[in-house]
């Protein structure tokens, strides 16, 4: 005897559980999320609340017909408590009853945070060292995934989470929200589109963050859990700019915990150039490190010798496309300009290559939630993009070029590069 259909057991079982019982994925009935559904609201769980978490409370909290958020965890107590106020008196203020007004829990570890039957959905809002354990804990407990880019700290991390998704049925949506921007979207699709001729040379501006200096320990704050926020890393003496979240830099300076400007702008504006160029599921083919043989810039190359240059003094816009028959530029605030200048405003055919179109990060993962289709910024696509950063990463660390096979996902003919393509994780801290 089968279990009832019920919106839950979609959500939980994922695509294997809903083939089970006979119903095609993209044809639910509607009373499991129509507007006579018993709540059309995801349930959502938040681990890590610090400075990305606290801008995603802030869109998340005005999607009041969508989610609602139920429960929070942080190794800082205070910042989860921070959140759980802010998140409560949002909530109070409400028009809406019941739920609404329920209160936010607090959790210890994202252990306790998965586990929990009322949670559809987490936002994984850690820093770069905690995406993979963390995300993976959640497929595996049942829950779609909300992970912030770079998806992982490492290559093989990647690989794992993706193989997690598609083995449980999970939902993955990563958080290079760019792609849900139109004037990226359109720049990419004047680039497939060959309105620009052949691509010959792609510039990014990715910024810089200080050097990581020797810090000297400081004593531990009392709410803070120090030992688990360095989780699989190494350990290292607390000290507050260590662990701190800083647009300006804080933890993302250490290699230990990221991929310093190649995880941070890289995770973004690599993950457009991927799209532009077709290579959601593939990648480039060779990393030079900046200063290597005499190489002006951090340089990555496709099969079909287009060249991406990480030129941090690009003034115009973050990226630029330079084809055969033209040029495109495109930053944020919808920012895109071309020469020719018309190509900027001139429609797509129907014949044209359309990409996968999203206005709002947020709402496409709620609709594939809901859908079951893979989200604009699908597990895989976030492990390729993040693959990129990682490599650009290990040849400046080996000091020299190294090749790269997108199929196999092997580092070629470089066992000392390749032995970076995964890094040891300290003891009880296994993904």
């Amino acid at each position: 005897m089968h279990t009832p259909l019920t919106r839950r057991t979609v959500l939980k079982r994922g695509l294997a559980g809903i083939l089970a019982y006979g119903v095609a994925p993209n044809f639910f009935p509607a009373s499991l999320f129509g507007k006579s559904a018993p709540s059309n609201r995801l349930s959502l769980g938040l681990v890590g609340n610090g400075l990305i978490c606290s801008a995603h409370i802030g869109t998340l909290l005005d999607l009041t017909d969508d989610c609602r958020i139920v429960a929070t965890c942080d190794v800082m107590r205070s910042k989860a408590e921070k959140a759980r106020d802010r998140i409560e008196t949002s909530y109070g203020k409400s028009k809406d009853s019941g739920s609404r007004a329920s209160g936010v829990d607090i959790l210890t570890t994202h252990e306790e945070l998965v586990a929990r039957d009322d949670i559809d959905a987490i936002f994984v809002c850690t820093p770069d060292h905690w995406h993979a354990a963390v995300a993976a804990a959640g497929m595996r407990a049942g829950k779609d995934v909300y992970c912030e880019k770079p998806l992982t700290l490492t290559v093989r991390e990647g690989r794992t989470l993706v193989e997690t998704a598609r083995r449980h049925g999970r939902i993955l949506q990563t958080g290079t929200q760019q792609r849900s921007n139109k004037s990226f979207r359109k720049a990419a699709e004047i680039v497939r589109n060959g309105w620009i001729g052949d691509i010959k040379l792609i510039r990014t501006r990715l910024g810089t963050f200080p050097p990581a200096l020797p810090l000297p320990e400081e004593p531990t704050p009392a709410d803070f859990n120090y030992d688990r926020w360095l989780g699989p890393t190494p350990w290292r003496p607390y000290n507050e700019k260590r662990v701190k979240g800083d647009y300006g830099g804080g933890w993302r300076c250490f290699f230990e915990y990221g991929g310093r400007k190649n995880g941070d702008w890289g995770a973004h504006h690599f993950d457009i150039i991927q799209n532009a160029l077709g290579m959601n599921h593939s990648g480039p083919v060779g990393f030079i490190p900046k200063g290597f043989e005499g190489c002006q810039f951090q340089t990555h190359v496709y099969a079909n010798g287009v060249k991406v240059e990480r030129d941090d003094d690009l003034a115009k816009s973050m990226i630029e496309f330079q084809g055969t028959k033209g040029i495109v530029w495109v930053s944020r605030e919808d920012f895109l300009e071309t020469d020719p200048p018309e190509l900027a405003a001139r429609p797509l055919r129907a014949e044209d290559t359309h990409l996968d179109a999203s206005d709002n990060h947020h709402l496409d993962f709620f609709d594939c939630i809901r859908t079951r289709r893979h989200p604009i910024a699908d597990v895989e696509i976030g492990h390729r993009s993040a693959t990129v950063c990682h490599l650009n990463v290990i040849a400046a660390q080996v000091g020299r070029a190294i090749r790269w096979d997108p199929k196999t996902e092997e580092i070629v003919g470089d066992p000392m590069a390749a032995s970076l393509l995964d890094r040891p994780r300290r003891a009880g801290y296994v993904l």
